[in-house]
């Protein structure tokens, strides 16, 4: 398989920002997962020729972090925190509420939800707090948890922005949010442009709001898409 000629400007592109070009491995697994869905054998294969490693060494990076995902995820990757801080604070009680909602134990995925508890995603200040799509929300409670899976289940919003979730959904926060966040995921991966996996969020803060028509991935550096 080979990916696209947009998927294989943008890793070029984050190649030439190394000095080694085998540097940009890590990178490189988030373009796989956005170009399949999820991490293949084959999109493995591109990234070890693209950064001149073997595959099995591109599998041993995959492997060794959560983050990677080899099974896919379904669009909207739930990962509740149950590190200390938040698991003394009631994360078990928030995850119990998503699986419920959700109908999809930890673990697992359908075509729309996966689940899953994460360990420490860095917000003890506002534990308990989960992601979506690796985008935050801080100080969720079980209500408003299953309030945010039927959310997602009826709305099915194209991007996920934190802010977003926050406002809608969270609660007590580590720290005020001092600069607003435009972009968001669109898909179960970390939103970062220049993987082409981030979009502008542009739609009313509103539960009810329909699923954006002209969502694309944020371009490239020089104007390309």
């Amino acid at each position: 398989m080979t990916w696209s000629a947009e998927t294989l400007a943008r890793a070029h592109d984050i190649i030439a920002r190394y000095p080694q070009r085998r540097s940009a491995v890590m990178p490189l697994l988030y373009i796989a997962m956005r170009e399949d869905g999820r991490l293949t054998d084959d999109g493995m294969r591109q990234v070890a020729e693209l950064t001149g490693l073997t595959p099995a060494q591109v599998q041993s990076v995959a492997s060794f972090y959560v983050m990677y995902k080899t099974e896919a995820q379904g669009k909207y990757l739930v990962s509740v925190c149950s590190s200390i801080s938040c698991f003394l604070l009631g994360a078990d009680d928030v995850l119990h509420a998503v699986e419920q909602a959700a109908g999809v134990p930890a673990g697992e995925a359908d075509e729309e939800i996966g689940v899953e508890h994460a360990e420490c995603i860095g917000a003890c200040g506002g534990a308990p707090a989960c992601l979506v799509n690796f985008e935050l929300v801080e100080g969720l409670t079980p209500e408003k948890a299953k309030e945010m899976i039927e959310w997602l289940r009826n709305a099915k919003p194209d991007v996920i922005n934190a802010d977003e979730l926050q406002t809608l959904f969270g609660g007590r926060r580590s720290f005020d949010w001092a600069i607003k966040e435009e972009n968001g995921a669109i898909g179960p991966y970390p939103a970062f442009p220049p993987f082409g996996t981030a979009a502008h969020n542009t739609q009313p803060l509103e539960p009810g709001r329909r699923p954006m028509s002209n969502s694309q991935p944020a371009p490239l550096e020089g104007g390309t898409s």
